[in-house]
């Protein structure tokens, strides 16, 4: 196998649009074991690779290089935040920001991050299974005033007034007691 320059496979994952090309200079780099998150980061922004192509490249790159799996997962799930397809691709962003937050569950990025998924006109990702994702995340993080704030937000978008309010006042219950008296986070 021919191992292409780092210039060639930077080249390649930016502008090329023949997927047998990307694939071989993607395939070069994992034999190299370039592990720099930023080269695949090109790789994941080719306009002409399709979504089930660039989860494809992912899921391998987070499978060889376990470190940078959850930056991996994090990418994925902003281009398929921001990306246009026939199905709609915000459950696809959601499914990898719940990778992500698998790999660290108390990072709080993910779960915010999911938030700017939601399309309330739409309702996608289904409101219910992203409040599912940010109760979970509750269990796992530091503060969780942020993501309290967030859910309260997401509830007032669809009209729920009754859990925006209970998130509301969760979030101001949690900062107004020192931390050995705070209510618990669910």
């Amino acid at each position: 196998m021919h191992l292409n320059s780092l210039d060639d496979i930077r080249k390649t994952f930016s502008s090329s649009t023949d997927f047998n090309e990307i694939f071989d200079a993607f395939q070069s780099a994992l034999t190299q074991k370039i592990n720099d998150v930023e080269l695949y980061r090109l790789l994941f922004w080719n306009q002409s690779l399709t979504a089930d192509e660039i989860r494809l490249f992912g899921e391998k790159l987070a499978v060889e290089f376990q470190d940078l799996a959850f930056d991996v997962y994090l990418w994925l799930a902003s281009v398929f935040e921001v990306t246009t397809a026939t199905d709609d691709n915000y459950e696809l962003a959601l499914q990898y920001y719940q990778k992500a937050s698998a790999m660290r569950p108390a990072e709080l990025d993910p779960y915010l991050d999911a938030c700017d998924c939601y399309d309330p006109d739409l309702n996608i990702p289904p409101l219910e299974i992203l409040m599912e994702f940010l109760r979970r995340g509750l269990e796992h993080i530091e503060n969780p005033v942020p993501l309290y704030k967030r859910m309260a937000s997401l509830y007032e978008l669809a009209g729920d007034t009754e859990r925006c309010d209970h998130y509301r006042r969760k979030a101001d219950d949690y900062g107004a007691h020192p931390p050995e008296d705070r209510p618990p986070t669910a």
